[in-house]
């Protein structure tokens, strides 16, 4: 009986190659093709006509996006597929979360499955999050532009701002909105709630008791906050 032909010893460093590999074609076009099953996260948030969904992953590069009418949804096709389905009253894009505030009345048991299912048709398929053409529609606008601030005023703009963008923004963003400086006359603070926060029974709360107090402590010009 012949004996075998001594198979060659691999050399150090280097694995013998594998009869059952996969030609480099095959596996590159498995990867191509292959759609990664998403999984959206939903939270609560104080607002009970509001609800936080987190797809795991990016939704806006920079800023934030508040649509409160079917026709500034026009601007964004995922934001008009939500108010399509009749019962949202209101969209927020933030840094990687989309809230959704539905209709007086409407029972988020019924509206959840078809707001998932709106969230996941979008990013599977990787649609952009806005209509070509309407970028200048869709920028977030400067955040002093409702009123100009007293250049004398600089150095205490620049620490309400730093304190609402390290402090108050974060945790703003947990219950699924967004809060933007408008604003500083003699010692007021204007600010807007958006997303989850606005129309929240508790927002007035929220200002009034968390924010002007943060603000009242580190900035001692602050005497007050209020909804701009």
């Amino acid at each position: 009986m012949a004996t075998p032909p001594a198979q060659p010893e691999p050399v150090a460093g280097h694995a013998r190659p594998s009869p059952f590999r996969r030609p480099c074609g095959l596996a590159a076009r498995a990867r191509g093709s292959y759609i990664r099953g998403m999984f959206i996260e939903t939270e609560t948030t104080p607002n009970p006509a509001t609800l936080k969904f987190l797809p795991g992953q990016q939704v806006m590069p920079s800023g934030t996006r508040d649509f409160a009418s079917p026709e500034e949804a026009e601007a964004s096709p995922l934001a008009e597929a939500l108010f399509d389905t009749g019962e949202v009253t209101g969209v927020f894009f933030g840094r990687d979360f989309v809230s959704v505030t539905a209709a007086p009345g409407v029972d988020w048991s019924m509206l959840k499955p078809q707001v998932v299912a709106v969230l996941l048709d979008h990013f599977v398929s990787q649609a952009p999050l806005f209509a070509a053409g309407s970028a200048s529609g869709i920028a977030v606008p400067p955040e002093d532009e409702d009123m100009g601030d007293d250049p004398a005023d600089a150095e205490i703009v620049a620490q309400i701002k730093e304190l609402i963008e390290t402090r108050v923004r974060p945790a703003v963003a947990g219950d699924g909105g967004d809060i933007r400086y408008r604003g500083f006359r003699e010692g007021v603070v204007y600010l807007t709630m958006q997303g989850a926060c606005s129309g929240c029974p508790s927002s007035t709360a929220t200002l009034k008791n968390g924010i002007e107090g943060l603000l009242k402590h580190y900035v001692p010009e602050v005497s007050e906050v209020r909804a701009a």
